[in-house]
């Protein structure tokens, strides 16, 4: 999906419930102090804080397409490639990466790009589409495109990435479907969902923090290889002229 069927999801009835579920769950890991600054990577728009005291931008995958956000404000979105954000290192306080880290070419150079703009101690939240959900199954919603991801494969590469993992979360358990009946009962979906079936919910949430010291302490030993060294030797014809002249 690009940007616009992205936008177009957003705005239909089942993306405003989508989002809703989503930001029960997000809303009190999104919550930033005053002064920071919030990166949302992929489609982020129904999930950011906007506030007045916090600085939010919007950095849309070159892949997909980018839309001006906030309206009728100055612009504060960017299209960009996920391995090579125009950020300098440790800027970035709260990451927020949706529909992103699913249609990354490498999720892990992703990762560590996003590690690369965060701040001491900073905070990484990512909606991934879960592999066992019904979401992900279906094409009817974004969810359902790109590469969707088992909560073990995230935590390995949030391992890889130099994260510390501090709690995860789950959304959307009701069917992808456009039942008006089904779509009024997705809250308590939700809810059932959370204490029976957390496993099968439709996106998974993780929380982590950025290891600080991980890539000072954490690297490998050089393996050692043997080396050629260049040595000058006189040419065979210069040889050949000293033995002459003995």
């Amino acid at each position: 999906m690009d940007v616009v069927d992205l936008r177009d999801f957003y705005a239909s009835h089942t993306g405003r419930v989508a989002a809703r579920m989503l930001n029960r769950q997000l809303a009190t890991l999104t919550q930033a102090r005053s002064g920071e600054t919030v990166m949302g990577l992929g489609y982020a728009l129904p999930y950011l804080p906007q506030r007045n005291d916090v600085l939010s931008l919007s950095f849309m995958l070159a892949r997909q397409g980018v839309i001006h956000w906030p309206l009728g404000e100055h612009n504060r979105t960017a299209l960009v490639d996920d391995f090579d954000l125009p950020l300098l290192e440790s800027t970035v306080d709260l990451a927020l990466v949706v529909h992103g880290l699913e249609h990354a070419e490498t999720p892990l150079e992703t990762l560590q790009e996003v590690w690369r703009v965060m701040a001491p101690q900073g905070r990484l939240i990512l909606v991934v589409p879960n592999r066992r959900g019904l979401w992900a199954a279906s094409e009817a919603t974004p969810f359902g495109y790109g590469q969707p991801f088992s909560p073990s494969q995230i935590a390995g590469l949030l391992k890889d990435s130099k994260y510390t993992i501090t709690q995860w979360r789950s959304a959307l358990y009701l069917p992808p479907l456009r039942n008006e009946t089904l779509l009024k009962a997705a809250l308590s979906f939700d809810v059932a969902g959370t204490r029976f079936a957390s496993r099968f919910a439709g996106v998974t949430i993780v929380e982590a923090m950025k290891q600080v010291y991980a890539f000072s302490s954490g690297k490998r030993a050089r393996r050692l290889v043997p080396r050629f060294r260049p040595v000058l030797l006189p040419s065979p014809q210069g040889m050949r002229q000293n033995k002459d002249g003995e």
